[in-house]
């Protein structure tokens, strides 16, 4: 379709906007929020009926003033994904290949998510999906997606990582690479996850990451640009910018009903596809490093969980009042709308230093 209404911008001259990127990047984010405002309320309030008074389940050792939220539906990442969704598909290039491995990505993460979400919301309890069998999944979804990549990428490069600040360093990992980019994309994915936990916490980090990512991708599937920048150029790859700005677009939609009080939760379905779809733009673009700086919020996260395990494990004792650490300060005494605030404030510094690295080789 693109390309049809792209090949009459002789006749109508508007018709070549459809040729750039950035212009279809915008338009992406227009679409992706215009579609989640328009079908929100309908979504919000289908979910308020099939999980009825409930909502999602709370913890029971958490704060007590997140006791308050009991009630509020949960799944409200399927709001985030048909958008993505949708305006991924009215606007990105559909014979690109990386395209449909990120969206190949985010419904399979998804499904799983909704299954998890599933599974808390009908034994109204928040265990979920067994933690072996997810991983597992998550897995191997993670790597037929890379499979797919690897085969039709340029033999060598396609199984390299490159270093940041370093202008033509690459690192051939082989076979191994098929593990270590399914181990960023899951990785990426439970990260996100675990950031999930207050009201906006979660999606402000993931637009903002998206947004680093779209300039990034952008840049590194533009020749000219990236051998200015002396970074490694990833033919096909801008076409990710677009479904970046769809990215930003549905989370700037979901923000408005997830604001504080939130009316809806994303929930594992919504936070699972947002990490594994960054992490598997990171392999695309070859930045899985640089997304370890730019979602450094979502390492802390996961971090703060596996140190409190694995300290209470070896010593009996906790590091943190309450892991993941978002519910530390909330233990501390912090409000909750000073944690989300703060906790972006990070996340936006992060990204700058993260987008420095693309100069500073």
């Amino acid at each position: 379709m693109l390309e049809m209404l792209s090949a009459y911008g002789s006749v109508f001259q508007p018709f070549n906007l459809f040729r750039y990127i950035t212009f279809r990047t915008g338009a992406a984010t227009v679409t992706a929020m215009a579609f989640v405002f328009l079908f929100g309320p309908a979504i919000i309030q289908m979910l308020k009926v099939k999980q009825g008074k409930e909502g999602q389940p709370i913890r029971v050792d958490g704060p007590k003033s997140h006791f308050s939220k009991k009630g509020t539906p949960t799944m409200g990442g399927l709001m985030i994904l048909s958008g993505v969704i949708v305006s991924t598909l009215l606007w990105a290039d559909l014979g690109n290949r990386y395209v449909w491995m990120v969206l190949l990505v985010g419904i399979g993460f998804g499904a799983i998510g909704f299954y998890d979400d599933f599974l808390k919301v009908s034994k109204k309890n928040t265990a979920g999906f067994a933690g072996r069998p997810r991983l597992a999944l998550e897995f191997l979804v993670a790597a037929i997606a890379v499979g797919f990549y690897v085969m039709t990428g340029p033999a060598g490069f396609s199984t390299s990582i490159a270093v940041p600040f370093f202008k033509e360093v690459l690192i051939d990992l082989g076979l191994f690479f098929l593990v270590f980019a399914a181990f960023v994309i899951v990785g990426s994915g439970n990260a996100v996850n675990l950031t999930d936990g207050l009201d906006g916490l979660a999606i402000v980090p993931v637009m903002i990451a998206a947004g680093s990512f779209a300039v990034i991708a952008y840049l590194a599937g533009n020749v000219v640009f990236s051998n200015y920048l002396q970074i490694h150029h990833t033919p096909g790859t801008g076409e990710l910018a677009v479904l970046c700005g769809a990215l930003i677009g549905a989370g700037l939609g979901f923000l408005w009903y997830n604001a504080p009080p939130a009316q809806v939760f994303m929930g594992d379905t919504g936070s699972l596809a947002l990490g594994g779809m960054l992490g598997m733009i990171a392999v695309a673009t070859k930045h899985e490093i640089v997304l370890a700086i730019i979602g450094g919020l979502f390492v802390l996260e996961a971090m703060s969980v596996i140190i409190q395990v694995v300290s209470f494990k070896l010593t009996g004792k906790r590091v943190f009042k309450m892991a993941p650490i978002h519910h530390h300060f909330e233990q501390l005494g912090w409000s909750e709308p000073q944690v989300v605030m703060r906790f972006w404030i990070i996340a936006v510094m992060l990204a700058l230093i993260g987008l420095s690295t693309l100069k500073l080789r």
